[in-house]
Order: structure tokens, then C-alpha cells, then sequence
């Protein structure tokens, strides 16, 4: 299937999303914070980003749009995943594929990785 690389920095929220994913066959690569992410990119083939916006070291917000501004990178798919449902329309303005609102359930994300790899 496809290699999935969810950026949160709470372990929990990591695992919890690794475990859905590997369940239904994914390639999982983790990562603490945005500038862990942005290096991942760098050297891995990754099919989807799946990113919290509140974090140390480099928000989600700036990955974004780093990710976006770059050729190689801005074709990846990117989803917010956020207890922070004030900053949506920037996230989608900025590039986002979609912005689900956390605690997510099972179905958002199946659907959401339906419709984006």
C-alpha cells in the first residue's frame, strides 16, 4: 500500500494513528515535530503527510507551507489533523488536501486516504 508519515508530537496521538494505518496495510513513518518531517521528505518516498499543527520546533502551519513552496514536495498530499479548528482555512488555503478536527474516528481517516492516495 502507500508510505504514510504522520507528524504529531504527542506520542500517543502517533501510535494510536500508526496502528490504524498498519491495520489497514500502510507503510508508517513517524515524526516529533516539522523539522524531523521536512528531513524525512527529503530522503524518503512518502505518498501522504498526515500533520498536527501545534508543535515545537516547527508547527504544522510552517511545514505547510515550506512543503508546498518546494517542487519536489508540494505534490504530496497533506492532512491537518488538529484539536485547533480556528486555523482550518488557513491550513486549506495554504495547500492542505483536508483538515479533520481530532478526536478522528476510523471512517475520516479511510475516507480521507480514499480520496487522497
Amino acid at each position: 500500500m502507500s508510505k504514510i508519515l504522520v507528524v504529531d508530537d504527542d506520542m500517543i496521538n502517533r501510535k494510536l494513528l500508526s496502528v490504524l494505518l498498519k491495520k489497514a496495510g500502510h507503510t508508517v513513518i513517524e515524526a516529533e515535530n516539522g523539522m524531523e518531517a521536512f528531513n524525512i521528505l527529503k530522503h524518503e518516498p512518502i505518498e501522504m503527510v498526515l500533520l498536527d499543527i501545534i508543535m515545537p520546533v516547527m508547527d504544522g502551519i510552517d511545514l505547510l507551507k515550506l512543503l508546498k513552496g518546494d517542487s519536489e514536495l508540494s505534490v504530496i498530499p497533506v492532512a491537518i489533523l488538529t484539536t485547533d479548528d480556528s486555523r482550518k482555512n488557513e491550513a486549506l488555503n495554504l495547500g492542505a488536501c483536508d483538515v479533520l478536527i481530532k478526536p478522528i474516528k476510523e471512517t475520516e481517516i479511510t475516507e480521507l486516504l480514499n480520496k487522497n492516495i
